[in-house]
C-alpha cells in the first residue's frame, strides 16, 4: 500500500488554499491542503506497526513547528506547480530528516522545499497567467502546527489519515 507523511495546516489556512485549489488543482478532491514531509512510499501491512511506533518516537523529539507563508511561488521550469512558499525553519528541516531515517530511510527524489500546493497540471499559458496574478497578491500567514499524519492512498486515488502523531516532548 502507498503511504505518505504530511502536516495539515489550520482550517483557516486550508480554506484559503482551497479557494485557489478549487480552480487550479485537479487533486483538490483527493487530499486536503498539506505540507508533504515524506513523499509517497510503499509499505506492507506487516511493516506499518513498526513504522507507526517509529513515528511516535519522532514526534517526541520535535517541538511543534512554526510555519510562515509570505508569498506564492512555482517549481517552474521543473514542473508547473504553484504553491504557498513555507519559510524553511530548523525544526521543520529536523522533522523532515528524522522521517527519512531508520525504517523510512531512503533517497528523496527532490530536494525539500516546504510548500502547500495550490495549483498544478496547468497549461503553460494558464500557469504563467495565474502565477503572475498571484505574485501581485499580498499574503502573510503564520501558525504553529502541533501534529503530523501518516496517510494512506485509497483505490480511488484519494488520501486518508492512518494515524496522527503529536509533536512535543512528553506528549502522548
Amino acid at each position: 500500500m502507498k503511504y505518505g507523511i504530511a502536516l495539515f495546516p489550520s482550517k483557516k489556512l486550508q480554506d484559503l488554499a482551497n479557494s485557489y485549489r478549487k480552480r487550479y488543482d485537479p487533486h483538490y478532491a483527493l487530499i486536503p491542503p498539506h505540507l508533504t514531509l515524506r513523499a509517497p512510499f510503499e509499505a506492507h501491512d506487516e511493516d506499518i506497526n513498526a513504522i507507526s511506533k517509529e513515528l511516535r518516537e519522532v514526534g517526541k523529539q520535535i517541538d511543534p513547528v512554526e510555519i510562515t507563508i509570505k508569498k506564492f511561488s512555482s517549481f517552474e521550469p521543473v514542473n508547473r506547480v504553484i504553491y504557498f512558499k513555507v519559510e524553511p525553519t530548523e525544526e521543520l528541516e529536523k522533522l523532515r530528516q528524522l522521517l527519512h531515517q531508520g525504517t523510512l530511510e531512503g533517497e528523496e527524489e527532490y530536494s525539500f522545499v516546504p510548500h502547500i500546493t495550490i495549483g498544478q497540471n496547468l497549461s503553460e499559458q494558464e500557469h504563467s497567467d495565474v502565477l503572475g496574478s498571484l505574485k501581485m497578491t499580498e499574503v502573510h500567514y503564520e501558525e504553529t502546527i502541533d501534529r503530523f499524519h501518516l496517510l494512506y492512498q485509497l483505490d480511488n486515488g484519494s488520501w486518508t489519515v492512518y494515524e496522527t502523531y503529536i509533536l512535543g516532548k512528553g506528549e502522548a
